[in-house]
């Protein structure tokens, strides 16, 4: 019986072996492949072309966080909608109506985001 659960899950095992092989043959090949010399310009901080200024640890303003809050957001009410859309009709009304509370959901925290200010730039 044992084995006849492993066999189920055979092609996953072997994928998953041949995927971590060849991710470790990537890294081993342009280890040893690759030229290594480097020199004081190779090793500089690169900004655009020009010498860095300021600290990197600089403070970020809060607005790049609310529009990555925003991004995940609607990324996940496209990713959910889609599936809804096409079963709808064998879902029922409580598949309609838990989408709708999770449409409005994400409806409040659009919402907290356009008050913050996110989707306002300079």
């Amino acid at each position: 019986m044992f084995f006849e659960y492993l066999q189920n899950y055979l092609t996953i095992l072997i994928f998953l072996f041949v995927a971590i092989g060849v991710g470790i043959a990537f890294i081993v090949v342009n280890f040893l492949c690759a030229p290594s010399k480097p020199d004081a310009e190779k090793l500089s901080a690169y900004e655009c072309g020009f010498e860095p200024f300021g600290d990197s640890r600089m403070k970020f303003d809060v607005r790049f966080y609310l529009v990555s809050i925003l991004f995940i957001i609607f990324d996940l009410e496209v990713a959910f909608l889609f599936p809804w859309a096409i079963t709808l009709g064998q879902i029922g009304s409580l598949g309609f109506w838990s989408m709708m509370i999770f449409l409005g959901t994400l409806t409040v925290g659009f919402i907290y985001e356009w008050r913050k200010g996110a989707l306002d730039w300079e």
